[in-house]
């Protein structure tokens, strides 16, 4: 994954963009970029390593380093960014998040057709980015470029431009699976994946591009360069994971959201009589707790946190690049609360079962300390897919996904053929499923929102609601 800010300021843009694009950290934790332009300086950028530490620290000099009353800035799990680019559109910095899938077609096609190159990473990997601005320039004009690269990629991928002049193009992806929104107030107009962030610096929400939509701002405003297209296809787990709480996406707020689906799940177990004596519910921290208050807020039962995650020197358990490690820091951030765990009955909400890698550890966890009954719930259906729009997951094979791996031990390659039978806990595969996942993660009992639930909590059409990940559907 990964989000960008940028800024066209009456001032200096420097400071905003660096405390924007810091709010977009929970979005990647590979690199960090900022490039700003200024009359008489021009075009400058800096780019450091963040997987050991926070973006803000490795920035903190940028005020002396920076400055322009144009700045973009990008936080990206993939490859570095922003870059600067010369071409017969004039010099120019980009930024470029979401997926390529045919990276490797796209790159082989316009070296040929060019007699070009394009520069190598140290793996001998082509930047991403850079291939998005070598399709920008086939083009006569840049508008054409963005629209012509984003019809040319297997994907999505929104981009940011500043321009030489100082003034930033801003292009939401054809489908709008990612957001970009406009902020504007008296000093300048900003471009954010994430609303929250320019509504902390004093921006007020000015406009939301709409799919493939591509707009320029200045510091007055902003000037539609090409109109949104009809179809959109916005990612769900915007809401259910990966987006921040208190952003706002297409006019839904992500922490309501995640109150009414965790309400849906619980009237759902209401339902089917699988709240007996349950005496705390708890969420998995920290994007499952929201879900987890509007479980206990629907069924009555306390909400609590049995364990405390220890953040002030272990941020985030996902930073390291090995598994192993990444489960060891987990391992060290819970705190257990002894009062709320021994001899009680648990049930747990996450967002999502994705992989299923730290989820035996946590459990084991709470049985050593006491813990009676562990029950578990996702706040979204089983994970069948990778994600190819957007690659949220981090999972590199289908078979990484526990959901998968759990299929295979049932029934072999012929059981793919049923994933929507596992994926209905009404079913008898369905039920196979979840009974296989409780024996294997020693959970009392586990049930899935259904995707009819996601798209209720979202309460966007479903037409224009990205599924992927749970249905296999385009």
């Amino acid at each position: 994954m990964g989000g960008f800010f940028g800024a066209v300021c009456k001032h200096d843009a420097v400071e905003d963009v660096f405390f924007g694009t810091d709010y977009h950290s929970h979005l990647g934790t590979r690199r960090g970029g900022m490039a700003a332009y200024g009359e008489g300086i021009g075009l400058q950028r800096e780019i450091h390593n963040i997987q050991n530490s926070p973006f803000r620290t490795k920035f903190e000099k940028i005020f002396e380093e920076m400055s322009g009353n144009s700045a973009i800035g990008c936080i990206s799990d993939s490859d570095p960014q922003p870059l600067l680019m010369r071409s017969a559109h004039g010099t120019y910095a980009i930024c470029a998040i979401g997926m390529i899938n045919n990276a490797d077609e796209l790159i082989e096609k316009y070296l040929c057709e060019s007699g070009g190159h394009f520069t190598t990473m140290t793996s001998g990997k082509i930047n991403w980015t850079e291939l998005v601005a070598a399709i920008i320039g086939r083009k006569e004009t840049m508008t054409e470029g963005i629209k012509f690269a984003q019809s040319q990629i297997d994907g999505s991928i929104s981009i940011l431009i500043l321009k030489d002049n100082g003034n930033i193009i801003a292009a939401r992806d054809r489908l709008g699976r990612t957001p970009v929104i406009i902020g504007k107030n008296e000093g300048g107009c900003c471009a954010s994946f994430e609303s929250f962030a320019f509504q902390k610096l004093g921006y007020e929400t000015e406009h939301e591009l709409g799919p493939g939509e591509i707009v320029e701002l200045t510091s007055d405003g902003y000037t539609v360069l090409a109109e949104p297209g009809k179809e959109m296809k916005i990612c769900s787990f915007l809401w259910t994971y990966y987006g921040y709480s208190s952003s706002n996406y297409e006019g839904v707020n992500v922490e309501a959201m995640r109150y009414r689906d965790g309400n849906i799940l619980a009237k759902a177990d209401k339902e089917s009589g699988l709240l007996d004596d349950i005496d705390y519910i708890g969420g998995f921290p920290d994007s499952g707790t929201p879900h987890a208050i509007g479980y206990a807020n629907a069924c009555g039962v306390p909400f609590a946190r049995p364990y405390i995650k220890y953040t002030p020197t272990w941020a985030r358990s996902f930073t390291p690049a090995k598994q192993v490690d990444r489960n060891r820091v987990a391992k060290m951030k819970q705190i257990p609360i002894k009062e709320l765990i021994e001899n009680k009955k648990l049930l747990f909400v996450d967002d999502s079962i994705v992989r299923g890698t730290q989820l035996r550890e946590t459990v084991e966890f709470l049985h050593e300390h006491g813990a009676k009954e562990v029950h578990m719930r996702s706040a979204c259906p089983p994970i069948m897919y990778c994600c190819k729009y957007l690659n949220f997951s981090r999972a590199n094979s289908e078979m990484d996904l526990i959901a998968r791996r759990v299929i295979m031990e049932l029934e072999g390659e012929a059981g793919f053929d049923y994933i929507e039978e596992y994926s209905d806990g009404t079913t008898d595969r369905g039920k196979n499923l979840r009974r296989a996942l409780c024996e294997k993660f020693q959970f009392d009992s586990l049930e899935f929102q259904t995707l009819e639930g996601i798209v209720k909590s979202i309460g966007i059409d479903e037409c224009k609601l990205c599924t992927y990940c749970w249905t296999g559907k385009e």
